[in-house]
């Protein structure tokens, strides 16, 4: 798709900036910044085919976006705009319209809380045992280019842990796991792509459901396709593609994020490399710092409503600007530090559609076991390249390194083949 506008600008947003280009991918901080400087706490911007949104990017402003559901529906069929918008717009796979099914993220009321349970019944598993498969994997992982004394962590090890860990967990096969990352990368990516990745990624879970009908599983897809809340085929497809996708991105990214500033910044190399803090914790401070969940879609106005200055009209998208709300001066030191064991960071959202909290402890758990086995394996790892060097994905959702190459002293008893499961 070009860059032709989609739909009529409105005045508000005719020199509105536009989310996704390369220098977002790149500073998404300084972006932030320029627009609350600008705009205050809520900003007028573009996406893809210039299609406006309001940003929030005030930690109080979100909170306030995020507890009133009343005004700020999660429903995508409100928004006045969406029907002008061709079903192949690249955006709709995260937006729950287009080609999209209804999945947990866009559902209201009953109907949200009830698979809302669901989900996070079959989220809260054996964390022990958990923990104990993610050490495993990431041993596995160090274990096969340990020997090299180079490796690049973002394909090798950031972003294929969570991939074995949430496999594991979801009870897909190798084969479906690969699929899987393909899929969701194409899809959160919002390029041309967008649609394949998302149907590729039903297909996955449509294979994995019909497999669990017949003998459900002691594993998440089991446990949430025999819940009571009696969930249909399409039901369990879209919510277990939700589970896969942040389970995966999300924290695949939540590492390389923080090896990056373990390795670039002499705090986070304080932090980690030399204990400072439990790795635990410091994994909080980087969700403060670098979130990997940048912008959340999205929440549509169900009457005109004043946000900060910005005049919001019945049917407006308003994303959420977790990260930026993140650094908002109003709750930040004022030497930009992280609010010291604060917990109050919006990376998972808030209020009742924010990320269940077992998925936060399973995140959470394949982060730690990340580090911690990285640091143990390899302590003198290395940045081989310039920070400067670094390049990021382009996209308006997330933010993730497109590669992170590190030099060590190679190891002995490595060379294992790459941790798969079975």
């Amino acid at each position: 798709m070009n860059d032709t506008p989609l739909v009529e600008v409105a005045e508000s947003h005719l020199d509105a900036p536009r989310l996704g280009d390369p220098r977002y991918a790149a500073e998404p901080a300084s972006v932030f910044a320029e627009l609350r400087s600008r705009y205050g706490p809520v900003a007028p911007v573009l996406l893809v085919g210039d299609v406006p949104a309001w940003l929030v990017l005030g930690h109080r402003e979100l909170q306030h976006v995020t507890a009133d559901t009343e005004t700020f529906s999660r429903n995508s069929s409100r928004w006045r705009l969406g029907p002008q918008l061709p079903p192949e717009w690249p955006l709709w796979p995260m937006l729950g319209g287009g080609r999209g099914g209804r999945a947990l993220l866009f559902l209201e009321g009953e109907e949200h809380r009830a698979r809302s349970v669901a989900v996070s019944h079959a989220l809260t598993g054996d964390l022990l045992e958990f923990r104990a498969r993610c050490e495993q994997f990431a041993e596995e992982l160090v274990a096969s280019f340990a020997a090299d004394g180079e490796a690049e962590l973002m394909s090798a090890y950031a972003m294929r842990l969570p991939l074995l860990a949430v496999g594991w967990a979801l009870g897909l096969s190798p084969k479906q796991g690969e699929d899987l990352v393909d899929s969701v990368t194409a899809m959160t990516a919002g390029g041309p792509d967008a649609f394949a990745g998302q149907q590729r990624l039903r297909d996955v879970f449509a294979e994995l459901v019909e497999r669990n009908r017949k003998s459900p599983g002691r594993d998440v897809t089991g446990r949430l396709s025999t819940h009571p809340a009696g969930l249909t085929d399409l039901e369990l497809v879209e919510d277990l593609a939700v589970v896969a996708t942040a389970g995966h991105q999300t924290t695949g990214n939540w590492i390389g994020n923080a090896l990056r500033l373990m390795l670039t910044d002499p705090r986070y190399t304080d932090s980690f490399a030399r204990g400072r803090l439990p790795v635990g914790q410091a994994l909080r401070e980087v969700l403060w710092e670098d979130s990997p969940t940048q912008v959340v879609a999205g929440r549509w106005a169900t009457r005109p409503v004043e946000l900060g200055t910005a005049r919001i009209q019945t049917g407006d998208m308003v994303l959420l600007g977790l990260a930026a709300a993140n650094h908002d001066p109003t709750i930040r030191p004022a030497d930009g530090s992280t609010p010291r064991g604060s917990q109050a960071y919006l990376s998972y959202s808030h209020g009742r559609h924010g990320c269940p909290g077992p998925a936060r402890d399973m995140a959470e758990v394949i982060a730690v076991a990340a580090i911690e086995v990285l640091l143990d394996s390899l302590p003198d790892m290395a940045l081989a390249c310039a920070p400067e060097a670094l390049s990021w994905h382009p996209g308006v959702w997330l933010r993730g390194l497109q590669a992170l190459p590190v030099t060590f002293t190679p190891a002995l008893h490595a060379g294992q083949a790459p941790a798969t499961w079975g």
